[in-house]
């Protein structure tokens, strides 16, 4: 059975959400805080290996007319050195919206601006694997 987890990278935070076991839904997980390029891509590589993931879905940032943008640049070469440490399948997810959602969510639900930054990237990283899951059930993935 395969475990899929999703990465929300962003410069300063990294969201996380992990599937549940029959791959229906996400659940967001955790935020972690970015210490510098080497400890983020072997901190990732030791949850993916702590969550039993055995596939890891990225958000990729574009812009909103899905051009590639800087920020697109960099999460490709933060997903490719994290490709190179964990030997497992990696899918690249379209992000547009995600954290934007996120934010309404939380702020439809009362939460105050200070607490929202530690939650909002894994919830946004769940808005991601939740796209790929509904994907991969209409059979548009892999």
């Amino acid at each position: 059975m395969e475990r899929f987890i999703a990465f929300d990278i962003g410069d300063k935070r990294i969201g996380i959400a992990v599937s549940d076991p029959f791959n229906t839904y996400a659940l967001p997980s955790e935020t972690y805080f970015r210490k510098g390029f080497a400890n983020d891509i072997a901190a990732l590589a030791d949850i993916v290996k702590q969550k039993g993931a055995t596939a890891v879905v990225c958000g990729l940032p574009v812009n909103f007319d899905g051009t590639e943008a800087v920020q697109t640049v960099k999460t490709r070469n933060f997903i490719n050195a994290l490709k190179a440490e964990i030997n497992l399948p990696v899918y690249c997810e379209d992000e547009r919206f995600t954290t934007i959602m996120a934010h309404q969510t939380l702020i439809s639900e009362g939460m105050r601006r200070e607490k929202r930054k530690n939650c909002v990237d894994a919830l946004a990283a769940a808005n991601i694997l939740d796209g790929f899951l509904d994907k991969l059930r209409k059979g548009d993935k892999k």
